[in-house]
């Protein structure tokens, strides 16, 4: 697989499906998003998708759609709105690939009607400091009453408001419903009042949303401290309402593609994760949707390299990826394929008897060693049954983040990448 001609059988075998989960085995691989961004456009202007959802925060995600839909007072260029991604990582979105998938967007949709316009948003819960802040601001202008419900709900979280949601974490292993009382009457609150707020549907939905998110994630921390499956369900089940959600907001005919982590958009029911009680994003859409098609694309490399920390919150860093370890899908495909990228679509081998055992499938974070990558990076998986589709690419290379310092604002000399 080469060019983009290559992807025709990949386009063919996805049909009339509703649900497109495109993967990536890290999340700062250059070829990952360039790849993701070639299908999604023709899955756009061959098959009338009508938004993307990604492993990202809502409130951010949401500036550069209102960017890509042409709102006004949406930002000068992509720049300034990648600009105000703040939260580590911030390379996973604010990276010059996916600023020239946005300008794409942007330019198409200067064709369509507002109610038509391609949409891109956070499927995620982290946000919960950013959400509340959002939703502050909205009601401060469009309701004083579920306003005063709201700086009610961030007064009980400031104590606790400083890393992430683990201080909040602790605390609430002696206290188990410390501020859930004040989030729920909030969500309540701005869902009875939703039909008041009607000048705008799309910041009325992004209003809502907030709310869930931050709801949601107050149910995470406070299942963080808890050992077990419960804080990842609790993540992946919120990142499958908003896509639900969003669904609803685009109507009856809305197709959606979703940008996420082999490890959500691959069937969990495929690798050791379900024998851990936990269930991912690919699965519970299989398990809901699987009459009106979904259809999981993985992907993986053999070597190269990456952004990545060291640890959390470390600054960014390109990594190098040693070869694959011998035994897992990567080297088996590297062996196979003398080194040449290749698409595989797994209905044509996936009741192969010789495929149906656990092989290692190699994952990376957003924190990687290499010389850890052994002992923790690869998911034990029976490929054909965790996606529809794969993409092995033998060698692939590092993302462009825009907050590297000090030349960040410095664009690379290939973009836009042939978006």
């Amino acid at each position: 697989m080469e060019n983009i001609a290559d992807l025709d059988p990949l386009i063919d075998s996805i049909g009339d499906a509703k649900y497109v989960l495109l993967g990536e085995a890290s999340h700062g691989t250059h070829e990952y998003y360039v790849w993701r961004a070639i299908i999604t456009q023709r899955l756009i202007k061959e098959k009338g998708f009508s938004f993307v959802g990604v492993e990202g925060d809502w409130p951010d995600c949401y500036r550069l759609n209102r960017y890509a839909k042409g709102y006004l007072d949406s930002g000068k260029d992509i720049y300034s709105v990648m600009n105000e991604f703040k939260r580590w990582p911030t390379w996973m979105w604010a990276n010059w690939e996916t600023a020239a998938f946005i300008d794409w967007i942007k330019v198409y949709n200067e064709d369509f009607p507002a109610n038509k316009r391609i949409g891109f948003y956070g499927l995620d819960v982290y946000s919960f400091r950013e959400s509340m802040n959002s939703i502050i601001q909205y009601l401060e202008k469009n309701d004083p009453k579920a306003l005063a419900v709201a700086k009610t709900a961030m007064k009980c979280f400031e104590p606790y408001d400083r890393d992430e949601g683990q201080t909040y974490a602790r605390a609430s292993s002696y206290v188990p419903e410390l501020c859930e009382k004040e989030i729920l009457h909030l969500l309540t609150e701005i869902i009875k009042n939703i039909p008041n707020y009607n000048h705008d549907p799309e910041n009325v939905m992004s209003t809502e949303q907030n709310a869930f998110v931050a709801s949601n994630a107050e149910k995470y921390y406070r299942a963080m401290i808890k050992r077990g499956s419960a804080s990842w369900n609790i993540r992946d089940e919120h990142m499958v309402s908003t896509i639900e959600r969003l669904m609803k907001f685009h109507g009856k005919e809305a197709k959606t593609i979703v940008w996420e982590h082999n490890t959500h958009i691959g069937d969990a029911r495929a690798t050791e994760m379900a024998s851990e009680g936990m269930v991912n994003v690919g699965q519970l859409l299989r398990e809901q949707y699987l009459s009106e098609g979904v259809v999981a694309v993985g992907f993986g490399s053999y070597k190269g390299s990456v952004v990545a920390g060291r640890e959390w919150g470390d600054s960014i860093r390109k990594i190098k990826v040693p070869d694959a370890v011998v035994g897992s899908w990567e080297h088996a495909f590297h062996l196979a394929g003398n080194g040449k990228n290749k698409l595989l679509l797994m209905n044509e081998i996936k009741d192969e008897k010789c495929l149906s055992s656990y092989i290692r499938h190699r994952a990376i974070g957003v924190v990687y060693n290499p010389e850890q990558e052994r002992f923790g990076n690869y998911v034990p998986t029976i490929l054909p049954q965790r996606y529809d589709a794969f993409i092995f690419l033998d060698e692939t290379s590092a993302l462009h983040p825009i907050h590297i310092q000090p030349d960040g604002n410095e664009i690379p000399e290939t973009y836009p990448f042939g978006i």
